[in-house]
């Protein structure tokens, strides 16, 4: 035994009596022996020395090291890795300097190694590329510094963006390339989209276009229609894609037996076949489908039916091209929210989007709720963005809900113009804060400084009041006004006013409110006889003491851009709790959205008004001074009863009027990228009755009015743009007409 243990010894090598490390500077020698699976006291074996040098290598503290034996000692050269003391970056416009650093993986004070460094240009690359940067290139330096540390340097050259020189369709016959090209996100490059970024190449985008595409052939009854591919090729000099599509269209089918299975109880059938959008002999629509699922989906959920699950069973018969339909309802398992994550909103606190949800965690989840829920944060206009999403919670019962939001900008500086042939430019500034701090708190002012009116007001209004579905809020307001080109005098108010609002139902809330406030008429030339009468007499300073109070009902779908349903308001005020002024005030102002095709909505308006004094004639300054914004096509205070006796033809102002507006907004062929849109209207109604019996000059006729024109809205980098062309159709001879309108304003 003694002689074949000799005989091993003799084989592996002699006992390694000390291991010495040689080259550390930062590292102790107790931490490298530590990374070694060969110990002192060993005898030597190439096998284990060989793994512990691999070892040492992957720790990737080390540039290089080696290993020597000499005699019973085992020498260990390291050459360490240097310290990272500083990342630069030089050549950045189009990128920030924080996404680099987030998106690199080398830190100050972290362990400099070449294989982290190519991983790293790679992250940037790929981060150029994703912005639409395909030619930029990223050249690392190292700059040696003392104590073993280095400064790394990305010398990058960020190239022009790769722009998308065509977009091609193989395979479709039914669509030109034009018309697909409409449905996409991803558009040719051209000059006038300097301010968009869908004519850069994204492959995430490409990926959303294939099912765009899907979408929109489905939509119009291409059952069997699929993206075989979609390629993009990129110019040898890196500057631009050519991107093609190749699809197979299908043939189109007709919808032929629709049917509803359930076997819940309190769900009537036939009263759930009317919800349906998908009908026999109707060319199929998926999109019907969907929308036709959420219909029953909230049919069932206002039913008591919160857990409804609504599956569509499609039955396609190829030969006939015959598509059949049955929605399953069934009872699907209970489900509760186990948390509801909120993110995106870099300034907005989270109680503020939280008060808007209807589900909150530990209740029952409910579609019907996560609906109003997304539609009410929505209508907060807050956001650019929202997108309200399900996933698996931690056990099959529970459920967690992500609401994604993308801010926007909340304040606006607001710049608004008149012209028209017959009068000079009219002029206003406003400044509001829709989200003050946050908060949800709503701040605005205004200031007019221009030659008609001087104006200051200001508004605080706070949504949510002692943290409660309650509207709270208070008004100081003051403005001298110059009517002398309307109605020869000057007027002067100011004031303060008080609201408070609460919901009465889920569709309606009720805001009263009070205000005082001190009106003056000044400035009449009494002795001039072209000064109406009527104007005279209003002549002096009067105190308004007014009660009011606004019922709101709201039935749209949407509450930024409406395309069905309709809304309502009912408005009134007195006066006469106190003051010297007394009288009743109503108006009514209602509209109803109806989605006629793709691209196309009717919006119908009403807006009725009617005041009486109470014991006295109404005061001139309290009744109506229509036209402008209120009825395109005529000047601001054009149309109404008008001293025609005068040489001004003085307005005296309206005690009622009915009006209404249809308008049909439309495609206009104009990118989508452009944001303008474009809409027809009329508008027509009367207005009169002024209670001026001792004034015979003045010219009242309670006759209609009819205007109409084109509307043009612009969603600019600036703010909104609005400009209205009108053409009078309708009108008395002592009316003041407008032919073009322009607004415009800034956001912040």
């Amino acid at each position: 035994m003694s002689s074949a243990a000799a005989a091993e010894q003799a084989a592996q090598g002699p006992v390694i009596r000390e291991i010495v490390v040689e080259g550390n500077q930062r590292i102790e020698r107790e931490t490298v022996l530590s990374y070694m699976s060969f110990r002192e006291g060993q005898a030597y074996d190439p096998a284990v020395v060989d793994a512990s040098l691999k070892s040492l290598f992957k720790t990737g503290l080390f540039a290089d090291v080696s290993m020597r034996r000499e005699g019973d000692r085992l020498i260990v050269s390291v050459v360490e890795n240097p310290i990272i003391n500083r990342v630069a970056y030089e050549g950045i416009h189009a990128v920030k300097e924080e996404d680099l650093n987030n998106e690199v993986q080398l830190k100050p004070r972290t362990i400099y190694t070449r294989a982290k460094v190519q991983a790293d240009v790679s992250r940037i690359v790929e981060l150029y590329r994703r912005g639409g940067r395909f030619a930029a290139t990223v050249e690392p330096k190292v700059i040696r510094l003392p104590q073993n540390r280095v400064d790394l340097v990305f010398e990058i050259n960020e190239g022009p963006k790769t722009k998308i020189a065509s977009i091609d369709f193989l395979g479709n016959k039914s669509f030109s390339d034009g018309e697909l090209r409409e449905v996409i996100s991803t558009s040719e490059s051209a000059w006038w989209k300097f301010l968009s970024s869908s004519d850069s190449y994204d492959p995430d985008r490409l990926t959303y276009d294939r099912e765009l595409l899907r979408r929109f052939y489905l939509s119009k009854g291409y059952a069997d229609f699929r993206v075989v591919s979609a390629v993009a090729d990129l110019t040898r000099d890196d500057a631009a894609f050519h991107i093609t599509f190749t699809v197979e269209e299908g043939e189109v089918y007709t919808i032929g037996k629709v049917d509803i299975k359930t076997n819940l109880e309190k769900l009537n059938k036939d009263e759930l076949q009317e919800l349906l959008q998908t009908k026999p002999g109707d060319t199929y629509n998926a999109t019907l489908i969907d929308k036709s699922v959420d219909a029953l989906t909230f049919a069932a959920g206002s039913r008591g039916y919160a857990f409804a699950e609504v599956r569509p069973r499609v039955h396609r018969d190829r030969k006939k091209r015959l598509v059949d339909i049955t929605y399953a309802i069934t009872e699907g398992p209970r489900v509760y929210v186990e948390r509801i994550n909120i993110s995106g909103n870099v300034r907005t606190l989270d109680r503020v989007i939280r008060r808007q949800m209807k589900l909150v965690e530990g209740d029952a989840f409910n579609k019907v709720l996560l609906d109003k829920s997304e539609k009410n944060i929505r209508g907060l206009q807050y956001f650019a963005k929202v997108d309200v999403t399900q996933e698996p919670g931690s056990a099959p019962d529970k459920t967690v809900v992500n609401v994604a939001v993308q801010e926007q900008s909340t304040g606006s500086l607001s710049l608004s113009f008149g012209f028209s042939s017959l009068d000079s430019a009219i002029a206003g500034i406003g400044l509001s804060e829709r989200n003050f701090l946050g908060r949800g708190l709503q701040l605005g002012t205004s200031l007019s400084v221009s030659k008609r009116q001087q104006l200051i007001e200001f508004h605080y209004t706070d949504p949510y009041f002692l943290d409660r579905d309650l509207v709270g809020g208070f008004d100081l307001f003051g403005s001298e006004t110059n009517y002398q080109d309307q109605a020869s005098f000057d007027a002067r108010t100011r004031g303060f006013g008080l609201r408070f609002g609460f919901p009465l139902t889920d569709k309606s809330r009720l805001l009263t409110r009070y205000q005082l406030r001190r009106e003056e008429i000044f400035n009449v030339n009494v002795s001039d006889p072209n000064v109406s009468a009527a104007i005279k007499a209003a002549l002096g300073e009067q105190t308004r003491s007014v009660v009011g109070y606004d019922y709101y009902i709201d039935y749209r779908d949407d509450p930024v851009t409406p395309k069905s349903g309709w809304d309502f308001l009912f408005s009134q005020d007195f006066a006469g709790l106190g003051g010297t002024v007394h009288y009743l005030s109503s108006q009514i102002l209602a509209h109803n959205y109806y989605n006629l095709a793709e691209g196309y909505t009717l919006t119908l308006r009403a807006d009725l008004g009617y005041i009486k004094g109470l014991g006295e004639r109404v005061k001139l300054n309290d009744r109506f001074f229509k036209g402008g914004a209120d009825f395109r096509g005529f000047k601001s205070g054009g149309i109404g009863p008008r001293d025609t006796g005068t040489s001004n033809n003085d307005a005296v102002g309206a005690e009622a009027y009915a009006f209404g507006t249809a308008e049909v907004s439309f495609p206009n062929g104009l990118p989508e990228a452009l944001g303008i849109t474009t809409s027809l209207f009329s508008d027509f109604g009367y207005i009169g009755m002024a209670d001026e019996p001792a004034v015979p000059t003045i010219q009242d006729k309670f006759a209609p009015r009819v205007s109409a024109g084109l509307s043009v809205n612009w969603k600019s980098p600036f703010g909104p743009v609005r400009l209205d062309f009108a053409k009078v159709l309708v009108d008395e001879p002592y009316d003041q007409r407008e032919l073009f309108r322009f607004s415009a304003g800034t956001q912040f």
